[in-house]
């Protein structure tokens, strides 16, 4: 998996991708960075690369031939049209099936916007995908260009030590993952679940999922609409549901 970003601060992305795994991971060629400067492409000696809006307004808009100029320096080294994710409020939820979905891609450009935003024609002319991580409004899109990769590249054989993390974690099945425990058995007088302690594998797989189902219907209830449950699990999560509605009912 080879990541591009397309940025007006190339050293935040470096700085925040080279640590821990995904510095692992770059380090070991399982994934590769490069963030192309969109300054560098600025037709001016101070290399400004926004101007003030047509129409009025506050703020200040990227132009849009800095931003053609780094993405076509990209296209011309990787040798073809590359997939662009857009990192914008406006855009879909970043979610795990789409970190699946750009997972099998061979490369991914990243724009960050800043200021009030991008020259809408250019976006029009090289944009595939408007991607937000969520309903707020950040200062750049640097922080869910590092959300998004790091969402992904755990999803490229090698990058993470146990494959097995990649495969069984939250929102696989549309299911939370279950809790998770270690030494020492007794902690501020809570003991770690009897099941866990028993190496009885079957009991403990039922356990765990059990535990998923649970703490979906609690905690993203959302969720279920999706998941493949057993007739079982269908009525342990409505139960959950229902004491849920009850306690909060109680409350107010």
């Amino acid at each position: 998996m080879h990541f591009h970003v397309l940025t007006l601060f190339p050293e935040m992305i470096e700085q925040g991708m080279n640590t821990s795994i995904m510095g692992r991971a770059i380090e070991r060629g399982y994934i590769s960075l490069k963030a192309t400067d969109i300054r560098d492409y600025a037709a001016n000696k101070h290399n400004k690369v926004d101007d003030t809006p047509y129409g009025g307004g506050a703020g200040m808009v990227m132009q849009a031939a800095p931003v053609y100029g780094a993405y076509e320096a990209v296209k011309e080294q990787i040798g073809y049209r590359p997939r662009v994710i857009y990192l914008t409020p406006q855009g879909s939820t970043f979610s795990q099936p789409m970190a699946e979905e750009f997972a099998k891609e061979q490369d991914l450009v990243f724009l960050c916007g800043h200021y009030e935003g991008i020259d809408e024609r250019v976006l029009e002319e090289i944009v595939t995908d408007y991607v937000s991580i969520g309903d707020y409004v950040l200062t750049g899109g640097e922080l869910p260009a590092m959300v998004m990769m790091d969402a992904i590249s755990r999803l490229v054989p090698g990058v993470l030590h146990n494959e097995a993390s990649a495969e069984f974690e939250s929102f696989q099945g549309n299911l939370l993952e279950h809790p998770h425990y270690s030494r020492p058995e007794v902690w501020h007088e809570k003991r770690v679940p009897e099941v866990l302690l028993s190496g009885h594998h079957a009991n403990i797989e039922k356990w765990r999922r059990e535990q998923s189902v649970i703490r979906t219907a609690e905690r993203r209830p959302d969720l279920l609409e999706k998941a493949d449950l057993s007739a079982k699990e269908k009525a342990l999560a409505d139960r959950c549901l229902a004491e849920k509605k009850l306690a909060f009912t109680q409350e107010v």
